[in-house]
């Protein structure tokens, strides 16, 4: 085994394009691990705990540090080599002319500025400690932001989005993963047709879901304004929400809203509600997990309620063709919550002796399952439990308390490593190592395709769900496929891939989390492994 380290002096790159590096070389024949970070003194003890430790070498928080662990030494050079290349692939090209691209990389958001002084929006992707600095300066130079970087403090992003309210700025993030401004693509986003509606999201993912569920519908998205996990708690109020909301209502591209979020505080949900409520738009609002009832009660005849994602877009896309559809005193019943009462009165007949399993990248999809499941099963759990005592007590995944679902998207999954969206390695180890389980009888998983994400995720799962078949039909295998058929990956193509494997492939995570029960009850009625 080894262990080869390269440094590269005062040079910075965003998260997205490390992680991104980290995951090729990854894939290199001979190598085990890989990792392409800042040398900060937090990131260099995350590569010990990692085992990557790089020894001696001298690298400090400005410079550059690739780390590879490899069969051989030989591997290992090769990758360091690989990581050269794509390096200098990504410099600058000096060619283009000063109007598009200055002589040399800015060092500082005063020089870009300089450099570029028409720019309305800075996309800040930094170390978490480093995030809050940036940020103030991209605000107090009048710049609109959004905000990838995660673990900043909750205190910092309420007095930053404070700062952006005084200054009619957006502040979209910290950790937000998906906007659409203007047909621009920011973060994790599908390709989609230009239309009529307008998302405004306190969740990635659940963004990601609702935007290509109604392109695949035939409708479009004018903007999508992302407002980062955190932004409906109670402590920071819904701020950008708020303000995505005003800039919906003004904005001419845009006939109808959805509002997407996982659960929010009950008393910011209420303003959120009276917000969109205020203006002459039509609304649909998808809170994962809230008092659905008391929202429609108060807000039925203008807003309708969606329970799911996938009601969200169907909904959404019905009130851009047809706007006289609006005025009804509730929201209409949908064809999931139909099959959720069917499952309902299965499942209270008896209950399930195998387990349900949920290896999710998009905490929103995970939560949406969740919802579904437990409404059925009872506790589910998770690391980002429901209820308190349905957190998952062990890490381990060889000893499973039920019904389980994981996002691995969560903190104490990515510190350190790249985001499972880009780097699939450690769902793959958790699907070989569940699917062993006596017990376990389904297994969920969520594939979310566009840019920034993995460029074949099919590639990567398919051989592995193939060799599960192969060993017998149980566990079955449902993917939740997220995407378009214009995305960079196509959709055709990763479903048939998956299909062929032998997965089944559905493209609503509310259909598939409802599906994996119904298999889950059909195989103990066929009289099953349990």
């Amino acid at each position: 085994m080894a262990i080869q380290a390269q440094v590269r002096r005062r040079t910075y790159l965003d998260s997205i394009t490390l992680m991104q590096i980290a995951t090729a070389l990854k894939e290199l024949p001979g190598v085990e691990n890989a990792a392409a970070l800042m040398a900060t003194d937090a990131n260099r003890q995350l590569l010990a705990e990692a085992g990557l430790d790089p020894g001696t070498v001298s690298a400090g928080p400005e410079d550059l540090l690739l780390v590879v662990k490899a069969t051989t030494p030989e591997a290992a050079e090769r990758a360091l080599q690989t990581a050269e290349e794509l390096l200098t692939a990504r410099q600058p090209n000096t060619a283009l002319p000063l109007s598009a691209v200055a002589d040399y990389p800015p060092r500082s958001l005063e020089e870009a500025v300089r450099h570029q002084p028409q720019a309305r929006l800075a996309v800040i992707s930094v170390p978490g400690p480093y995030a809050a600095l940036e940020t103030e300066q991209a605000l107090r130079a009048g710049l609109h932001v959004f905000l990838f970087s995660d673990n900043v403090p909750l205190q910092q992003e309420i007095t930053l989005k404070k700062l952006a309210q005084e200054r009619g700025l957006l502040l979209m993030g910290p950790d937000c993963g998906t906007a659409l401004l203007n047909g621009v693509g920011l973060g994790f986003v599908n390709v989609v047709p230009r239309g009529p509606i307008g998302i405004v999201g306190a969740s990635g993912t659940g963004i990601q879901q609702v935007m290509s569920l109604i392109a695949q519908q035939g409708s479009g998205v004018s903007q999508v304004i992302g407002c980062g996990g955190r932004d409906l708690s109670r402590e920071v109020g819904a701020i950008t929400t708020l303000a995505g909301i005003r800039l919906l209502l003004e904005d001419e591209t845009t006939r109808v809203i959805v509002l997407v979020s996982k659960p929010p505080a009950p008393e910011v949900a209420e303003r959120v509600m009276a917000a969109a409520a205020s203006g002459s738009k039509a609304v649909v609002a998808c809170f994962l997990g809230a008092d659905h009832e008391t929202l429609e009660q108060r807000y039925g005849g203008r807003i309708l309620v969606a329970r799911t994602l996938t009601d969200a877009a169907t909904l959404a896309v019905q009130l851009a063709a047809t706007p006289a559809s609006y005025q009804v005193a509730t929201t209409p019943a949908s064809a999931i919550t139909a099959r959720l009462e069917r499952l309902r009165q299965t499942c209270a007949v008896s209950a399930a002796k195998g387990y349900l399993v949920g290896l999710f990248a998009g905490g929103t999809l995970c939560d949406e399952a969740m919802q579904l499941w437990s409404a059925l099963l009872g506790p589910i759990y998770s690391n980002i439990p429901l209820e308190p005592a349905w957190r998952l007590r062990e890490s381990s995944l060889t000893a499973l308390p039920g019904h389980c679902a994981i996002d691995f998207g969560a903190d104490e999954y990515t510190r350190g490593r790249p985001h499972p969206l880009i780097d699939p390695s450690l769902r793959l180890q958790a699907l070989q190592t569940v699917a062993s389980h006596p017990r376990v009888a389904v297994i969920l998983l969520d594939i979310v395709l566009g840019y920034c994400a993995h460029p074949d995720p099919a590639a990567v799962y398919a051989p592995l769900i193939a060799e599960l078949r192969r060993r017998g039909p149980r566990p079955a295998i449902v993917v939740s496929l997220c995407g378009t058929e214009g995305d960079p990956q196509r959709l055709s193509v990763q479903t048939q891939r998956l299909q062929e494997a032998g997965a089944t492939v559905l493209m609503s995570n509310a259909e598939a989390a409802l599906h994996c029960v119904q298999l889950l009850y059909e195989q103990e009625e066929n009289g099953g492994l349990f």
